[in-house]
């Protein structure tokens, strides 16, 4: 195939020396045409990753001419970006609760409603006294640390415990933890619970919620690069809420709060369970899309 039929390969040998700006122009057509989602941010954030410059840096420098060695660096990430893999994955960080997080292979993606359960989570806390006052957080499945962070950037005198089944994905989060000077957190190797005992006066989780028949089904960005270990819940996608259901009871503090992160359709399901292992669970707080997506729960009194 000639070089002009291939976008990639057109990225990277240009018929001739270009600007920065012109770099991100085609670089967004490019991603324009494969369909993405935000192509002109996608080229913005990937040719600055590329050469090493921030927003305003990039903005600055947009006469500049490119070298055969800028050019090659940008046509590399641009085809994997090309291939579905998320700008996040790429940059190998992400912003999660304006925390700069790093995210590998064996680790979620941090999403932006993810954050609902935080956002619960402190509302929920916060009819408990003020913030400052000691409290002990355990954080179910915590992949990059996400949660745990979030959280305890928030809590200054709280205790956090986090776990997950994966070993990788505790080292990404101990790598977060210590990159945010956090040294209240403490990790552990366990599945789900198996490994704490309570009383803790917040659990929250972001468990594995996608049944396992529908993985094959998910858009391309999470089906083929998140861990399939951190998306699948089972049969029905409900497995890591019966899990905590089982396990919370006994974990919690009087007046603690099981919060946890919903699929699309989950808010009854997980609340039946939920009641039934003895738990008073509250209406579940939406996205910013409107859609179900913390349930807080407390031992019924």
């Amino acid at each position: 195939m000639p070089p002009q039929a291939d976008g990639a390969a057109t990225l990277a040998r240009p018929d001739s020396v270009r600007t920065v700006a012109e770099a991100r122009r085609a670089l967004a057509a490019t991603f324009h045409a494969a369909g993405l989602d935000t192509p002109d941010l996608d080229a913005r954030i990937l040719v600055g990753h590329a050469l090493g410059l921030d927003h305003a840096a990039l903005t600055a420098a947009a006469a500049r001419r490119l070298d055969a060695d800028d050019e090659s660096a940008i046509a590399a990430l641009a085809n994997r970006r090309r291939a579905g893999e998320p700008v996040a994955r790429i940059l190998g960080y992400k912003e999660f609760w304006s925390l700069p997080l790093r995210v590998d292979a064996a680790t979620l993606v941090p999403r932006p409603e993810t954050e609902t359960v935080v956002e619960a989570t402190l509302a929920a806390l916060d009819t408990g006294g003020p913030r400052a006052r000691e409290l002990r957080i355990a954080d179910l499945g915590t992949g990059s640390g996400a949660l745990i962070l979030a959280l305890l950037s928030e809590l200054p005198k709280a205790l956090g415990i986090a776990t997950d089944t994966s070993t990788m994905a505790l080292v990404v989060a101990r790598d977060n933890a210590r990159r945010l000077a956090q040294t209240r957190a403490k990790f552990v190797a366990c599945d789900m619970a198996a490994a704490l005992r309570g009383p803790f006066d917040a659990i929250v989780s972001n468990p594995p919620y996608i049944a396992s028949g529908d993985i094959a089904m998910l858009a391309r960005d999470v089906r083929d690069f998140d861990p399939h270990l951190a998306l699948d819940g089972g049969t029905d996608g409900l497995d890591f809420y019966r899990a905590m259901a089982a396990a919370a009871p006994t974990l919690l503090a009087p007046g603690g709060v099981l919060v946890v992160e919903l699929g699309i359709g989950q808010a009854e399901p997980v609340a039946d369970l939920f009641a039934a292992a003895g738990l008073a669970p509250s209406s579940p707080h939406p996205d910013l899309n409107g859609t179900p997506r913390a349930l807080v729960a407390r031992i019924r009194a």
